[in-house]
């Protein structure tokens, strides 16, 4: 049966408003409740007192998560000096020194680029401090053995809170 030309726009037109009827409703059904709604103020409390509860846990973890991420950063970046206080320790090891300077540097600016991603980042890099001048050969071996085992508990250290907070 064909609907004469004059009555399909009245039907499209009510159509339409019945659609947009249907899509107000359901955003007035999706809007909160409003203050003068007769929830039980106990209720209201208990919610409150709950949201508290977890922003103080967030802040919590955010704050120890802020602490081990600049620490570890810090002790990349003192490694980093460390490493180049080394430099010349022989050529034998000078490709080995360069490759695990690299590394060290490249996962500093891992951890600093993450705590900046989390908005956590302190407002400046830290500064290198006073390093260790290893003036004779027998230094910089003696000095680059104590560097390395120091260096591999750290990093040791450092896997184990990573992996720690990866579990978490």
């Amino acid at each position: 049966m064909a609907v004469p030309a004059a009555q399909s726009p009245v039907k499209l037109m009510a159509l339409q408003l019945l659609l947009w009827h249907s899509a107000l409703w359901t955003v007035q059904e999706a809007t909160p409740l409003d203050p003068a709604s007769s929830l039980p103020q106990s209720f209201l409390l208990k919610c409150l007192e709950q949201v508290r509860k977890i922003q103080g846990d967030g802040a919590a973890l955010q704050e120890k998560l802020t602490g081990c991420l600049s620490q570890l950063h810090s002790g990349l970046f003192l490694y980093q000096g460390l490493l180049q206080a080394l430099e010349g320790i022989s050529p034998e090891l000078g490709p080995t020194l360069d490759t695990l300077q690299l590394d060290i540097a490249d996962f500093a600016t891992t951890i600093w680029q993450q705590m900046e991603d989390l908005g956590m980042a302190p407002a400046l890099q830290p500064t290198q401090g006073a390093m260790p001048a290893f003036t004779s050969a027998f230094q910089r071996r003696a000095g680059g053995v104590l560097v390395a085992s120091h260096l591999q508990r750290f990093l040791e250290l450092a896997y184990r809170v990573l992996r720690h907070l990866a579990q978490s």
